[in-house]
């Protein structure tokens, strides 16, 4: 059957773009179309699988409900999950045996991609935009019905230290607090938050760098590192949520990279919970299998026809001299000196730039962008970044995961996403303590590379800081 021509008004309502944008993408090709007098003509199937590919216009805020005919499954326990993704955290969960629900999402790729995956799901937009009421309707239940799990990994830029860590007082941090006001609201028997580990250090107010010193007034008690945390904490706490936290890094729970991120896990009964049951670690101590390596995840991963960027020839020029697990420090001298530039006597480690990875190592943190200078994540042989489908395997989506956008899109919802296993660890824990199962606890087990990242240990380290500096005086207020 032929295809319906529609002009550019048409089409662009379809995508969500102006008329001129209509018109840029017909001129340069992006979509087939016939220039006729002034205007242009085009398939509508054509303008529909550019929408399907890529990500077009203002996110789509439309609200996906539940159809009636497509009742609840009782006999599992229920989620929600909140600043989805690409449901990296969520098909985690899913494994342990919940049930997701309702996702949230405002980013246009990952909602196609949630859609493509989980049609028949409830999607919602900014969770600002929507009452604790409203998110009930959306999900087919009633007041009435218990939320068993709610997670979530509100935007972390704010809080990160390679950010400018304005917390709360970037519009991202008040979207966290916001999060937190809907789960007190929906009032779960588990709540899960996922961050970055800048969390652990970001202040409740930042004072920038250039203006501490002997010349200014001394930090206030807001501006002391952990405060952000701390209110968080408190407001659970004083809701009757019993809170754990801790710094995991995934490799310990079946995950082939090395990533670490803070798990808050907070209990409605008021009971603190144990730390994550890890799988796997490093050396194989405590009787458990080793790290899962690059090698494991993309051992089967055909090298012929993946979706990839590309280097450009001038790094080439250098790739074509490191071997699997080298980096730019492995060139001559010289040529160190020619490849990185002035970023050569900077100050740092520098260990992205001319990074190929290691065959028989977890992946280091996978990046948004394989293929900045600073981040470089290239194949151990292969002249190329990672591609997407190498991406996938590492953060354990499953092959038959569709990734919907444009090449960028796919590897920013990738990178960006938890690793499933890391989600499962998550569920698996919330499971065993719903269903009254006991958790392996091991003594002493080194869940990150660092100190002083569980609650206990963290809150002890920070009641010192604040002493150091405030005294008696220390104070929110």
């Amino acid at each position: 059957m032929e295809s319906t021509k529609i002009g550019v008004e048409t089409a662009a309502n379809i995508l969500n773009l102006t008329q001129q944008q209509i018109r840029n993408l017909c001129r340069n090709g992006k979509i087939p179309a016939e220039r006729i007098g002034k205007t242009w003509i085009m398939d509508e199937s054509d303008v529909r699988d550019y929408f399907d590919t890529t990500s077009c216009g203002t996110a789509d805020n439309k609200v996906y409900t539940r159809k009636l005919e497509e009742s609840i499954n009782f006999e599992k326990p229920r989620a929600m999950s909140f600043f989805s993704g690409a449901m990296g955290l969520d098909q985690g969960i899913e494994k342990s045996g919940f049930e997701v629900v309702l996702a949230c999402e405002t980013d246009n790729a990952c909602r196609k991609t949630i859609l493509k995956n989980r049609p028949n799901i409830a999607l919602i937009g900014d969770v600002r935009d929507y009452s604790s009421e409203q998110i009930r309707e959306a999900a087919g239940l009633s007041e009435e019905d218990d939320i068993d799990l709610i997670v979530g990994g509100p935007p972390c830029q704010a809080f990160s230290t390679a950010g400018k860590r304005k917390g709360f007082e970037d519009e991202r941090g008040n979207v966290f607090l916001t999060f937190i006001d809907r789960i007190l609201e929906l009032r779960p028997k588990y709540a899960v938050i996922e961050n970055v580990r800048g969390i652990l250090s970001a202040p409740l107010k930042h004072r920038p760098h250039s203006m501490r010193g002997e010349e200014f007034d001394p930090l206030s008690a807001k501006e002391l590192k952990g405060g952000a945390l701390l209110r968080i904490l408190d407001v659970l706490r004083e809701a009757g949520y019993g809170v754990s936290f801790n710094l995991y890094n995934a490799a310990n729970f079946g995950v082939p990279q090395k990533r670490e991120r803070v798990v808050i896990v907070c209990s409605r009964d008021g009971e603190k919970l144990p730390f994550l049951e890890p799988t796997h670690a490093e050396n194989g101590e405590y009787g458990l299998p080793k790290w899962r390596t690059f090698r494991d995840a993309v051992s089967n991963v055909s090298l012929t026809g993946n979706n990839h960027l590309n280097f450009p020839e001038k790094r080439l020029k250098y790739y074509r001299m490191l071997a699997p697990g080298e980096n730019w420090r492995n060139l001559p001298l010289d040529l160190q000196k020619e490849a990185l530039g002035k970023s050569f006597y900077a100050g740092g480690g520098k260990t992205g730039f001319l990074r190929r990875l290691g065959w028989d190592k977890p992946s280091p943190t996978l990046v948004t962008h394989p293929a900045m200078p600073a981040t470089d994540l290239a194949h151990p042989e292969e002249h190329r970044p990672l591609s997407v489908e190498e991406y996938k395997r590492v953060q354990q989506f499953p092959d038959n995961w569709q990734i919907e956008g444009s090449l960028i899109e796919q590897y920013r919802q990738i990178g960006n996403a938890v690793p499933v296993g890391l989600g499962k660890a998550v569920g698996r824990l919330i499971m065993n303590h719903l269903t009254g199962e006991g958790v392996e606890e091991y003594k002493d087990f080194k869940y990150s590379r660092y100190r002083n990242t569980s609650d206990e240990q963290w809150e002890q380290m920070i009641e010192l800081e604040y002493k150091k500096h405030m005294g008696a005086k220390a104070s929110f207020a």
